[in-house]
């Protein structure tokens, strides 16, 4: 019943639903022999696809926050992070998640399509799918590319700021005992954010070239199978 574990929870079940929207139909092409994915089908696991990789950022930006309070105010830390605050910070990740992805969905619904295309990937994500549109995609391209900075960068920023104060904190603790402790604290969530921003940030960044379809697939498994399986490992590690 500890603010940490309320977030844990609510991280398990968004790396539940994340990996369901991409792994299933993975594994029945794979059994099938078939790739073949229908329009309403593409564009429903491109929403939930996108609703739950932000909410995952979200969600792991609550959790520095929280361990920022924890180890820089700690007599303070119960008072904080009451269950209201808890509460609303989750709820605020969900709703912003899912206005992006409607917002998302929405300018993808208004391109067109030819009749036979194939996507190289191993689901339909959001810019392989503009990629592919038979009309112009400037508006999509401009759109994707700034909530992915306002988005992805800001929580970024956010994290990166937390554990600039934990480290400050942590390395005015005198004892190395009290270091440790601190530091042993955040090591397991400091290890889910490096995994999954790195996978997540070499993806989109080599998106830009035609060439690195190949690795840009690759990558995306770490984030979208290979991360979301680690982190009960690395959570039960810590514990």
């Amino acid at each position: 019943h500890t603010p940490m574990y309320f977030f844990l929870c609510n991280l398990s079940l968004v790396d539940i639903c994340f990996t369901s929207t991409t792994v299933p139909k993975m594994l029945v092409n794979i059994q099938t022999q078939s790739k073949v994915i229908t329009y309403e089908g593409c564009i429903t696991q491109m929403y939930f696809y996108t609703l739950f990789v932000v909410l995952d950022n979200f969600i792991l930006t609550v959790m520095a926050y929280d361990r920022f309070v924890a180890i820089c105010h700690p007599l303070h830390y119960m008072v904080i992070m009451n269950p209201r605050l808890c509460g609303l910070l989750v709820l605020v990740s969900w709703i912003m998640s899912i206005l992006n992805s409607l917002l998302e969905s929405l300018m993808v619904l208004r391109l067109s399509f030819c009749s036979d295309l194939e996507i190289p990937h191993f689901f339909c994500e959001l810019n392989q799918v503009i990629k592919v549109a038979c009309s112009d995609t400037f508006l999509n391209n401009i759109m994707l590319y700034f909530l992915l900075v306002l988005l992805g960068g800001g929580p970024l920023v956010g994290i990166l700021y937390s554990y600039s104060k934990i480290v400050s904190c942590i390395c005015a603790i005198p004892s190395a005992q009290g270091k440790y402790k601190a530091f042993s604290t955040c090591a397991s969530h400091l290890s889910v954010v490096s995994l999954f921003y790195g996978t997540c940030l070499g993806v989109y960044l080599s998106s830009t070239a035609p060439q690195n379809t190949h690795s840009s697939a690759v990558a995306s498994v770490m984030y979208t199978v290979v991360t979301p399986m680690l982190n009960p490992f690395i959570y039960s590690l810590r514990n």
